[in-house]
């Protein structure tokens, strides 16, 4: 019994080399065959296609599309299991949500052990050739499963020493409509994104691959159908760096206040606003949280009114981007109707400045009070004898309990973070005397967002964030659109604003303190006011400076 049993395990050890014999990962023998060709166009940036599925693409930057990519079947069905089995974390910020593997560059097992050897070494050689470049041993390597709602948005992936980003997907049957495409877009003379002139359906066994540069930026589109897994392996080569051009910085124009009086105040606002110890409250809330929401703003036959103009066909919309930096549709003031037009002269309005300061506390207008002003009564304190001077700040003390205006006393509140102290740093850039704000009124529906990017001119200066919303009434935070707050170089969210029909949020931003608004999804169109046509919400949106 015992040799009976050898010769059985014997022969499935036989069993199981015939089969590891039929599962090696081997290359297409197409890379070899084209390789000249693929070679010639790369570097001439001319487009070649090989009658078995190879391309080389020029527009809108060049790319390479290879199917077929590992011969084996057997082996990527077993390597498909094997990341299968891995485990997976939820990423999610500004730019993505997926689930993504840990690093495979040290994954044990026969199949991931077996790809990497093929990418390190044989492919990694060809790919050499073909970009002319001398890639780096090391490889970044990763899996991604992309499943109903994930989504990356437009980047570059520009990072030091990167060289070749590759994608090989392993995909059920999948079509364009089922989104997960690969979506590249063309530049312009700035090198930001302008619009997607290409889409790649992943396919099974595909390997994509392109050179990263000031160009080269993309997206994953976001997946609308349920119960299909995008499973993907994609990571970078390294080789020497090249030179960048400079980063693109916006100039986005600030304005002072408008001559208004405080009417206009009264004939929008909901009187519990308007009231002194009610203004006072606010500012003290303000000043211990640095943000406050105040429910039910306007008076309610205003904010009707505003939301009825708001759905007018008539009104002019255009696409904001660039698609690194955001997407919603901004409405065109001059074609504004009335009631509009007046809505948005009120944020812009003197009074509506110096009522923000009552709120906040923040210098926003030059009869509200401020730090430099306590500093220098308190120089003129000093001079008095010790007799006027305690008569002086007993009348001051009088005076302050019954003003309508800011007490200064720690005037700006701090930052969302608590991690800088209340007031500002001495060495922070000084603002012009007149307060400026800028503002818009903008459209939100399914696809729309904006990200962080390092060239925001926001985030050097220390401003008022302001944002009143309509038409949003049901919606829920798992449709995006959440406005997000979170500290310098952290993933952990400090604030987030779901929207909510009527209510004005203020937020007090640092300079280490960033804002996104998250991408809307698919479910905002499944869920979300199935009788409005566009399923979109509006908001107005302001920021102030001091």
């Amino acid at each position: 019994m015992s040799s009976k049993r050898l010769r059985t395990e014997s022969g499935n050890g036989r069993g199981r080399k015939r089969q590891l014999k039929r599962e090696i990962a081997e290359l297409n023998p197409l890379l070899l065959e084209a390789k000249e060709r693929v070679s010639e166009a790369w570097s001439r940036g001319l487009e070649y296609s090989h009658e078995l599925g190879l391309q080389v693409s020029t527009q809108p930057f060049t790319h390479c599309v290879i199917p077929d990519f590992i011969q084996s079947q057997s082996f990527l069905t077993g390597l498909q299991n094997d990341l299968l089995q891995l485990n997976f974390h939820e990423k999610s910020n500004d730019l993505y949500k997926f689930k993504q593997s840990d690093d495979l560059r040290r994954r044990k097992g026969y199949h991931i052990s077996a790809l990497r050897k093929i990418l390190y070494e044989d492919f990694r050689l060809w790919l050499s050739d073909i970009a002319g470049v001398k890639l780096e041993s090391t490889v970044d390597i990763s899996c991604a499963k992309y499943e109903y709602t994930d989504v990356l948005l437009c980047h570059d992936d520009e990072l030091e020493g990167r060289r070749i980003a590759f994608i090989l997907y392993l995909v059920p049957e999948w079509q364009g409509s089922d989104g997960g495409t690969l979506d590249l877009y063309d530049a312009d003379d700035h090198y930001q994104p302008r619009e997607i002139v290409k889409s790649l359906t992943p396919t099974w066994n595909t390997l994509v691959f392109f050179e990263v540069s000031p160009v080269s930026h993309h997206q994953v589109s976001e997946v609308v159908v349920e119960g299909k897994c995008r499973l993907s392996i994609s990571g970078w080569f390294y080789g020497p760096m090249l030179e960048r051009p400079p980063r693109y910085i916006e100039c986005l124009s600030q304005v002072p206040h408008i001559a208004c009086d405080e009417e206009i105040l009264y004939e929008w606002i909901n009187p519990i606003y308007m009231d002194m110890s009610a203004q006072a409250n606010i500012q003290e809330q303000f000043e211990e949280k640095s943000e406050i929401l105040l429910k039910n703003f306007f008076k309610k036959e205003k904010f009707q009114m505003v939301c009825e103009a708001i759905s007018n066909p008539k009104i002019k919309w255009k696409r904001r981007g660039p698609a690194n930096k955001r997407c919603y549709d901004q409405a065109e003031e001059d074609g504004f109707p009335d009631i509009l037009a007046k809505c948005m002269k009120l944020f812009y309005s003197e009074a509506m400045f110096l009522l923000l300061s009552n709120f906040t506390g923040l210098k926003l207008h030059f009869l509200a009070a401020s730090d430099n002003d306590e500093k220098d009564e308190q120089e003129d304190d000093l001079e008095m004898s010790d007799e006027n001077e305690q008569a002086c700040s007993s009348t001051e003390k009088d005076e302050k309990s019954d003003s309508t205006l800011p007490n200064g006393n720690d005037s700006r509140g701090g930052s969302v973070l608590e991690t800088t102290e209340k007031t500002m740093p001495t060495d922070s850039p000084q603002k012009p005397g007149v307060p400026v704000c800028r503002g818009e009124l903008r459209r939100w529906k399914n696809g729309y967002y904006t990200l962080i990017h390092d060239t925001n001119v926001e985030n050097t200066e220390f401003a008022l964030d302001l944002l009143l919303n309509c038409g949003c009434e049901g919606w829920d935070e798992e449709f995006g659109g959440v406005t997000s707050y979170i500290a310098k170089g952290e993933d952990e969210e400090l604030l987030t604003l779901c929207p909510e029909d009527n209510a004005l949020a203020l937020i007090y931003r640092d300079k280490e303190t960033l804002k996104f608004v998250k991408h809307i999804n698919q479910k905002s169109i499944n869920q979300f006011n199935k009788n409005n046509e566009g399923c979109s919400f509006w908001d107005i949106s302001f920021v102030y400076y001091e």
